[in-house]
């Protein structure tokens, strides 16, 4: 399996845990402040990102979804309002953000369509040809081989059945770049430290951006590791891409 220079990056540079268990750790412990955060530093976008992605799944109506890197299940409450899939699986590393995304789901009342697993990109529990449709939002960034990652959720992914990856980029207008690159090093850490008391998490969100392959890069690792009718559309000036593939 290739390696790729995000696959490096790390949360806690002192740590000697590998990539995924530092990964979990920092989630558990931003878990509860996690969905604030989101909406207070996008403004509010995230949400409507969410919806685009999803949108990419409307012409396949998938029956059986599942939702890698589900985090608090923002991704998996909204797949069931806009797509109602019979049955939505959502897997994360992270028992803190499984456990705020499960109250979530019970107050909506929605266990009976949503489960929510611990599971890891790599190796997940599930026959191969199980799922009609698979998502992963801001969540291939954290993938500790994201070559290994995709081929597993291929494997799984039924004949047909369709990917859909919603992830941060960079922007390429010179106007906005300057911006987003002060926002992201110095306001976004300063905010996570304020609201989180994990500085660390967030100074990792800006440096997994900047070395994650984004673009017609990641498409093109989509395409190796067996894609087809792969795509990708840039959202909100180049701040964040959908990429699409199809098993």
């Amino acid at each position: 399996m290739a390696e790729f220079a995000h696959d490096t990056v790390v949360p806690y540079k002192d740590s000697s845990l590998e990539k995924k268990d530092q990964v979990a750790e920092m989630f558990n412990d931003i878990s509860v402040k996690y969905d604030f955060l989101n909406r207070f530093l996008s403004a509010g976008t995230d949400i409507r990102w969410r919806k685009k992605a999803l949108m990419e799944l409307k012409e396949i109506n998938p029956e059986f979804l599942l939702d890698v890197a589900t985090g608090t299940a923002d991704v998996a409450i909204m797949a069931k309002k806009i797509l109602s899939p019979k049955k939505i699986i959502g897997i994360d590393i992270s028992e803190g953000m499984l456990a705020v995304g499960r109250n979530k789901i019970q107050k909506m009342d929605l266990d009976n369509c949503i489960e929510l697993l611990s599971g890891d990109s790599e190796d997940i529990s599930f026959p191969d040809n199980t799922f009609d449709a698979v998502t992963v939002a801001f969540g291939v960034r954290n993938f500790q081989s994201l070559e290994k990652g995709l081929t597993e959720i291929k494997r799984v992914l039924k004949t047909g059945g369709k990917l859909v990856v919603l992830e941060f980029s960079k922007p390429k207008l010179t106007l906005i770049k300057p911006f987003y690159n002060f926002y992201m090093k110095k306001i976004t850490p300063k905010i996570g430290k304020i609201f989180s008391k994990n500085k660390e998490a967030y100074q990792y969100l800006d440096e997994s951006i900047k070395k994650f392959p984004e673009g017609e890069a990641f498409t093109k690792i989509l395409n190796e590791v067996g894609y087809q009718k792969t795509y990708r559309k840039p959202l909100s000036l180049g701040i964040c891409s959908i990429y699409c593939g199809t098993k």
